[in-house]
């Protein structure tokens, strides 16, 4: 199980990106629906699904979007991506999570300059936001 997971974690979809098995290149896997945020079992019910996907995929390793407030602060995204790890960690997976402001809108960028069509971008959002997440986690583990 060399592969890792990437998560961008939304109340309404759930990107999913994972590496290549030597960690070096992310790729966009899927895109999930994040199903009712607003139930009280939302986040095992979510960690669960995540799970599957990450042992289909050969991957232990998870990394999870952190949404930090530009400020550096918490959010309530923040919150929910914290809660989501726990529950990963949980079911037996390593997580780690990985500051990322600004992923979703860099994913936009990437979208936008590739000339996706709107409906094409939203998407698509998910899944290339979770590949920047875990982009960045690879890269910074090399140098």
């Amino acid at each position: 199980m060399n592969r890792v997971l990437g998560v961008d974690v939304g109340t309404v979809r759930v990107g999913i990106a994972k590496s290549d098995p030597d960690r070096l290149v992310a790729t966009p896997l899927e895109t999930l629906d994040a199903g009712d945020a607003e139930a009280d079992d939302w986040h095992a019910r979510l960690a669960a699904r995540i799970a599957e996907v990450a042992g289909r995929e050969s991957c232990a390793t998870v990394v999870v979007g952190l949404p930090r407030g530009m400020s550096g602060r918490d959010t309530a995204s923040t919150r929910t991506a914290r809660a989501l790890a726990r529950e990963l960690e949980q079911a037996g997976h390593e997580v780690e999570l990985w500051d990322e402001r600004l992923s979703s809108a860099e994913a936009e960028r990437v979208l936008l300059a590739s000339g996706a069509r709107r409906d094409a971008r939203r998407a698509d959002r998910d899944r290339v936001a979770a590949t920047l997440i875990l982009q960045g986690w690879l890269d910074a583990r090399r140098t």
